[in-house]
């Protein structure tokens, strides 16, 4: 199988990805790298000024003054080389974070478009290792990664014309060990490729579980389960730490291998070299300018290894960023042009089937139906269809052209954008900001005023609990709405729902966890503001449902039977056992 970020079209694709931020900040980079390169030659020219120091010295030829001359420059040259080291860090070393910044800002604008379909197959533990682990590899190697590079292309090519003008053959025996380094690094980077990609990959999967561990906390001290909760994080913990030491394996073996290479070219340097002095071929300056220079290209040996590493890194991190990327919502409206309005709120289903991603069996078949404004009640067997039928509505997931229209027109034809701005929805789970009270409301207005929020927290039958807070709306609810009872956290999310005022209204059992006179309360606020407009409302409860102006009851994924509370109890033997059950409890 070829890997994706090998092959020729998988490295266009990357480079795509990068390319832009390259030539947004070229000047920068420009500059940066011109500082680089400064300070390189900068230190190349000391063992010149030694040279002449040595050799001086040899002859009997060197004074005070000419000494100190060259300790000057020595230090002249030490000032700039500090100078542009601080410009070629700041320069391109921002430009990493930057580059960093642009990535997480893609990644997060690109997560706010996607649908449900591609939460359902992603975990949070893997975004947000796509957000923190991929990101920082991708900055290290665009960072430090391309510093060392050029850095060490630079100084070894330098230094080894340096070492040329001193002595050819020298330099040949000093470079003998160089294809040992070159042959072990290509073996090795291949493998650490591999592992860190696994490590990456687990990263994602330690992430997740501690993620669902905190937020399902109650839930594991109900049943006592802390032991094997600890047990299952260890073990994911040890895994991971075992990549890791299978990459920190080949780290420790490429170090070395260039700290080798090194020092068996300085060892064959010492024995040629000094032979080389004793006959008079180069002289004892020349001698310590070589070993300065060859000692130069050390660094550059070592860093073969480490930009090697930083490189596979950020490659394996890149592509797996590039991946996410790549991922598009399967839920699309047209061209995006044609603007559902408030006239077009009449919804009608013709032959409405749903099968989710990954099933085999239907969710909904062939439902038809005609919603006009009005509250209609949905009921049915757990399983049976009306949530899904919600989503379609809420254009949460795709439906067939045809299937779905509003105010006869496709609504596959809509923006998607302008038909969820027409819908409020309340969804089965709930979720609250780990904010105030006030912020949650307002959160689908942010400029709605304070009556306006208050009249919304009224109409849900929660104005008065909030004010029982010792903060009252300034109260903090704490994660998912944590410090609020069950119908609290419901009432928050329909005043939310209300206060955004849209022409349709879905509650997917969102009213189950309110007693009956609460519940009263907020039906007659929803028939006094949703004149006119259209509201499901998705419920079990008898005494909800004969309230409404219709009642649809769905199972197996087709429509029984729609009516008013009397029709219905005639129509449907589902219904009518419904109304025993609830009857003989209550």
């Amino acid at each position: 199988m070829t890997n994706p970020t090998t092959s020729p079209a998988g490295l266009r694709l990357l480079l795509d990805l990068l390319t832009p931020l390259f030539r947004r900040h070229r000047l920068r980079l420009s500059i940066g790298f011109a500082a680089l390169i400064g300070v390189d030659f900068l230190q190349l020219l000391i063992p010149r000024i030694l040279k002449k120091g040595i050799d001086s010295l040899s002859l009997h030829s060197a004074t005070s003054t000419n000494l100190f001359r060259l300790a000057l420059l020595i230090l002249l040259i030490a000032g700039m080389v500090a100078l542009l080291r601080f410009v070629w860090r700041t320069l391109i070393l921002g430009f990493s974070r930057l580059l960093e910044r642009s990535l997480r800002e893609r990644i997060f604008t690109h997560l706010l478009l996607l649908d449900r379909s591609f939460f359902n197959r992603w975990s949070t533990g893997a975004l947000m290792a796509h957000s923190s682990n991929d990101l920082a590899a991708v900055q290290m190697a665009c960072g430090m990664g391309m510093v060392a590079a050029v850095d060490a292309l630079v100084m070894s090519m330098a230094a080894i014309c340096f070492m040329l003008a001193i002595d050819v053959q020298l330099t040949v025996i000093a470079l003998l060990p160089m294809p040992i380094l070159a042959l072990c690094t290509k073996v090795l980077s291949g493998r650490m490729h591999k592992h860190f990609t696994r490590v990456q990959e687990q990263f994602g999967t330690l992430t997740e579980y501690v993620r669902s561990a905190v937020v399902s906390i109650r839930l594991i001290k109900g049943y006592c389960l802390e032991l094997p909760q600890e047990k299952e994080f260890a073990r994911l913990g040890k895994q991971y730490v075992q990549s890791n030491l299978r990459v920190a394996v080949i780290q420790g073996l490429l170090h070395p291998l260039a700290t080798l290479t090194g020092n068996l070219g300085m060892l064959l340097v010492l024995y040629f070299g000094g032979q080389q002095v004793v006959s008079g071929q180069i002289t004892l300056g020349d001698f310590v300018a070589f070993i300065a220079y060859l000692a130069m290209l050390i660094w550059p040996m070592m860093a073969i290894g480490w930009v090697a590493n930083l490189f596979q890194r950020g490659l394996s991190s890149l592509r797996r960023v590039s991946s996410l990327l790549q991922e598009q919502t399967t839920v699309s409206g047209g061209n995006g042009v044609v603007q559902l309005t408030a006239d077009n709120t009449v919804v009608s289903c013709t032959g409405l089937t749903f099968t989710y991603p990954g099933s085999v069996t239907p969710s909904l078949q062939d439902v038809n139906l005609v919603l006009k404004p009005g509250i209609y009640g949905l009921t049915g067997r757990t399983g049976s269809g009306k949530s899904t039928f919600c989503r379609l509505i809420a254009r949460l997931y795709p439906v067939d052209d045809g299937m779905i229209d509003m105010g006869g027109t496709d609504l596959n034809t809509f923006a998607v954008a302008s038909v969820r701005d027409q819908i409020g929805y309340v969804g089965q789970q709930v979720f609250l900001f780990s904010d105030t009270l006030y912020n949650n409301i307002s959160f689908g207005r942010p400029d709605a005023s304070r009556e306006e929020v208050e009249a919304a927290a009224r109409a849900a039958a929660i104005h008065d609990d909030i004010l029982s807070f010792t903060d009252g709306y300034k109260s903090l609810v704490g994660e998912r709405g944590i410090k609020l009872s069950g119908g609290q956290r419901q009432r928050i999310a329909l005043a939310r729902a209300l206060l955004s005022d849209r022409q349709i209204l879905i509650i997917d059992d969102g009213l189950s966890a309110l007693d009956v006179v609460t519940e009263q309360e907020v039906f007659t606020a929803l028939e006094q503001q949703y004149t006119g407009r259209l509201v499901l409302l998705v419920s079990h409860r008898v005494n909800l449902l004969r309230a409404t102006s219709r009642i649809i009851a769905f199972d197996q994924g087709r429509i029984l039977a729609v009516g008013d509370h009397e029709q219905m109890i005639a129509a449907s033997s589902l219904y009518q056992v419904m109304v025993e059950k609830q009857q003989d409890h209550a």
